[in-house]
């Protein structure tokens, strides 16, 4: 990628406390590679030097910057159930796909594959709008019916994906370390929120914060947005 003449990110402490990025898990489930990143022990939990999260976010902020003004794609990843919601949302605004459900093994490592099921859910949705469609039983609509409903869920964040990202944005990945291994073999690029719990060396850009609280995930996800909206903003100025 060309270098981008470095910005400054809009990333404060005080923030970051009150939407609670600091809080890590209890010290018995450190994972020995997070070390370099607490800052200190509260009631039994580790807390995250936010000042490494700052050092390591802007870092991950850059490559995302690079990536929005080359128009690649990022595919957000948080299956995680107070996380569905908010990444389908920021997701879909940026125009960017997302897995908000169970990640499927081989999503990426057996990507023609996930084309072909996502070819077949066009087609059953191309049969249930045509006039052929009546001409099923009761039964038979049903089931196209529910075979449409399961595919839209397991595929529907991606459907729009004609290759492989770009680039993935994991928001836990404990949670979603399968996502991760794949990105690996396909060596594309892993953006990850950090906790306490996780290996970060098997991330790219690792940002340590918290992973569990909606208000934490949402200030992080909010500056991720910031940066590609604005990012091609520029872009679009810039041609005009």
């Amino acid at each position: 990628m060309a270098e981008t003449k470095k910005e400054k990110f809009d990333l404060n402490v005080e923030e970051m406390l009150k939407a609670g990025l600091h809080f890590g898990h209890r010290i018995s489930k450190l994972h020995p590679k997070m070390k370099p990143f607490i800052y200190g022990i509260k009631s039994t939990v580790h807390i995250i030097d936010l000042e490494k999260t700052v050092q390591y976010f802007k870092k991950a902020l850059e490559f995302i910057q690079e990536l929005a003004k080359e128009k690649k794609v990022l595919l957000f990843v948080g299956t995680k159930i107070q996380h569905k919601k908010l990444v389908e949302d920021i997701a879909k605004e940026l125009k960017m796909p997302y897995v908000t459900e169970r990640w499927l093994g081989g999503t990426l490592t057996n990507f023609q594959v996930m084309k072909e099921r996502i070819e077949h859910l066009r087609e059953l949705e191309e049969m249930k709008n045509s006039e052929e469609f009546e001409h099923y039983t009761k039964k038979e609509r049903a089931k196209i019916e529910k075979e449409i409903s399961d595919l839209e869920k397991k595929f529907g964040g991606i459907r729009e994906v004609e290759d492989l990202p770009d680039a993935i944005f994991i928001c836990d990945m404990r949670q979603d370390s399968l996502a991760a291994k794949e990105a690996h073999k396909k060596e594309i690029p892993v953006i990850a929120i950090c906790d306490t719990n996780v290996d970060p060396s098997l991330v790219d850009f690792p940002i340590p914060a918290n992973d569990d609280a909606i208000s934490s995930v949402k200030y992080i996800l909010e500056k991720v947005k910031e940066v590609i909206k604005s990012q091609r903003s520029k872009v679009k100025d810039q041609k005009s």
